[in-house]
């Protein structure tokens, strides 16, 4: 008879070898994630898809590609809003701004984009300052069905009077409701937004950098991190971003520790924004 702990540490092993799995079959590389969040989201996984145990699941996803997308759906988080913390977007549009807006054209990165209400809320800030047009944004995430949401711009009625009050306290210049049609339920956002929008696949374990970025956003991603994939991830940022380009991370997420921390200074500081230096 195995006691808890033995148990417990069985169950590790199992999950271990389940990531590598997926790493090695699809590649997808959870193998670094923070292993508490990571665990928690397994389980979830495993008992509303049917599986008795992690290593029933690993053979049911190396047999049947069909699984893939449903477990994604459980290990990348699709949580967000339009304007979440409406400080941090009223930071970007009264000091990030300001200096982009010296640029001739730009070149804007929505790293793990979920289904895109951050995409859209920085698209809509930049239509109202004048810049959208001369603006080229990548909306990435590594979930296919993210991205398609993303693309979609469809969201639910009852969560539009949220996105309104934050785009009223990110200093918005006119009303939310000019950029969406409510019909059956949901809002559909307009079709212009997208115009200069690329939405891909793109990893931040695995892939590399693809172009040079004047500002990258990429919130609520690295909390899910181990401290190896956070430095992996803001090493790519730190390489993708132009002189004195700009990172905004979440309220929960910092340079501090990292051993890129030397390449930025703090922009705004209390809104985790910050500036590639130069050299």
């Amino acid at each position: 008879m195995t006691d808890g702990s033995t148990s417990e540490k069985s169950e590790d092993i199992e999950i271990r070898l389940l990531l590598e799995a997926l790493f090695l079959k699809y590649h997808y590389d959870f193998r670094n994630y923070a292993m508490a969040s990571i665990k928690r989201r397994l389980k979830q996984a495993r008992l509303q898809m049917g599986f008795a145990t992690f290593s029933a699941l690993q053979e049911g996803l190396l047999h049947d590609p069909s699984l893939l997308p449903r477990l994604l759906s459980f290990l990348t988080v699709q949580v967000s809003e339009m304007f979440r913390d409406p400080s941090y977007f009223k930071a970007i549009r009264e000091t990030v701004v300001p200096h982009l807006r010296t640029y001739p054209s730009l070149k804007i990165w929505v790293a793990g984009c979920s289904s895109g209400e951050e995409l859209y809320s920085l698209v809509i800030l930049f239509r109202e300052e004048g810049l959208e047009a001369r603006t080229l944004f990548y909306a990435t995430d590594i979930n296919q069905e993210a991205l398609g949401a993303a693309e979609a711009g469809v969201y639910a009625l009852d969560r539009v009077r949220l996105f309104t009050e934050n785009h009223r306290k990110s200093g918005g210049k006119s009303s939310l409701s000019d950029y969406y049609q409510a019909a059956y339920g949901r809002v559909l956002f307009d079709k212009t937004l997208r115009r200069n929008v690329v939405f891909s696949d793109h990893s931040l374990v695995t892939d590399a950098v693809f172009a040079e970025m004047h500002l990258i956003s990429c919130r609520n991603v690295l909390i899910y991190f181990d401290r190896v994939l956070q430095d992996r991830a803001l090493g790519l940022f730190k390489d993708s971003l132009a002189r004195k380009g700009f990172l905004g991370l979440g309220a929960k997420e910092s340079l501090r520790f990292s051993r890129h921390a030397g390449a930025f200074s703090d922009f705004v500081r209390e809104e985790r924004i910050y500036q590639r230096r130069v050299g």
